[in-house]
């Protein structure tokens, strides 16, 4: 059988790192890419193919597909894990933020899924792994933007498995829980850098308190977790549709099943004590 490539966008750090890792570990040729190829030098070095990409450039994408069709003529799998959160009240957040949060959250996979199905329905075989969150089956205050993009992102992911079926292309959504990354860094920087109308104190108060506990509780599973978990998928023949991973990805999704009113509850309990 030919080597067989993947595509990983977002490798500069965490998830994206780590899956791209698993994967050469299992000799796949891997084209791991980010914004700026300096942070993913180290990856070169551990045998992944290299290459400057940002997923809301459409000639970017191009570029890359463009060298992956001239190197193996084949993308046996996309994994679609470029992203971030943006957060904060909605209110505060501007326009201009959410469009940027669904530019590169739902429009990204969207053009790099066009970009790889062509080769993949030639093959008529492939995966197409989009990066989920349990925060795209569950929102919470403070969450909406990003809440909105993950859940656009799950949408469109049933709406394409059932469309690229009889192509013999997967579509598999991997919905993390808490993962040890930066993250949550860019979620402070998100917050400090929004228009704060005074009106959400709590708010911003009750996230901050929350990012101090689960810093200091063992609740974070490791980014490798999430990598070895997208590359058994891609080795799969009949993978399932959604994998949450982690303890609190599993255990967070269940609360999607509590009543709204049970949900709004303990929101309104949580903001009273903060």
């Amino acid at each position: 059988m030919p080597d067989r490539t993947v595509l990983i966008t977002g490798c500069s750090s965490g998830i994206g790192r780590a899956t791209a890792e698993a994967f050469a570990e299992e000799d796949w040729v891997v084209y791991a890419t980010s914004r700026d190829t300096d942070d993913i030098a180290d990856l070169a070095e551990q045998g992944c193919e290299t290459a400057s990409l940002d997923v809301t450039v459409d000639a970017d994408i191009e570029r890359v597909l463009d060298r992956i069709d001239e190197d193996t003529g084949r993308v046996d799998c996309l994994v679609n894990n470029a992203g971030y959160g943006q957060y904060g009240p909605l209110e505060d957040v501007p326009v201009s933020r959410l469009r940027r949060q669904f530019d590169v959250n739902v429009y990204g996979p969207h053009r790099l899924t066009r970009g790889v199905l062509p080769m993949m329905r030639a093959k008529e075989d492939g995966t197409i792994v989009n990066i989920s969150s349990v925060a795209g089956r569950v929102a919470v205050p403070g969450g909406g933007a990003y809440s909105a993009s993950k859940f656009a992102l799950e949408a469109m992911s049933d709406a394409l498995r059932a469309e690229v079926e009889r192509f013999g292309v997967d579509v598999v959504l991997v919905e993390p829980g808490f993962i040890d990354t930066e993250f949550d860094n860019r979620m402070t920087d998100e917050l400090d850098d929004l228009p704060n109308s005074g009106a959400y104190d709590w708010l911003y108060d009750t996230t901050d308190e929350f990012r101090t506990a689960l810093d200091s509780l063992p609740v974070a599973s490791e980014p490798e977790l999430v990598g070895t978990t997208v590359h058994d998928i891609a080795c799969m023949s009949d993978p399932d549709a959604r994998y949450p991973v982690g303890p609190s990805g599993k255990f967070l999704l269940y609360s999607r099943f509590l009543p709204d009113s049970v949900r709004d509850s303990l929101i309104r309990l949580a903001r009273t004590v903060t």
